[in-house]
């Protein structure tokens, strides 16, 4: 059967510790890789003030794993986020074949505004 490529970003609670947030993001990886997912991206996108409010919080940390995997996972996962306390918001979708070229091209730097104006720069 042929694996289905997926996205998810979730949103951790502000009220965490770097270590807290981190073991909890590292049990999230660990339930994708007991139900063996072949990892594409795993990025941290840090603490990120929200656009309203979640549980009286305006921050959180968002996390982003890229996947593939069978669809029966994704069953899994969410069920694991809705039981963990510490999640204020989780996504997962199903990419297509063009969010999966932007993907790579965005992980691979395509669209990095910083290195688009240092060539600017030079250019002067």
């Amino acid at each position: 059967m042929e694996l289905n490529q997926y996205e998810t970003v979730f949103i951790l609670t502000p009220v965490l510790s770097d270590e807290q947030m981190k073991d909890a993001v590292e049990k999230f990886r660990n339930v994708l890789k007991k139900n063996e997912v072949e990892f594409v991206g795993d990025e941290n996108w840090g603490l990120k003030k929200l656009a309203y409010p979640i549980l009286h919080k305006n921050t959180g940390f968002f996390h982003l794993f890229e996947f593939k995997a069978n669809p029966t996972v994704i069953a899994a996962l969410e069920l694991e986020f809705r039981r963990d306390e510490k999640v204020l918001r989780f996504m997962t979708v199903k990419l297509d074949k063009h969010s999966i070229e932007f993907n790579a091209r965005r992980r691979n730097g395509e669209f990095n505004k910083k290195s688009e104006d240092k060539k600017e720069g030079t250019a002067a």
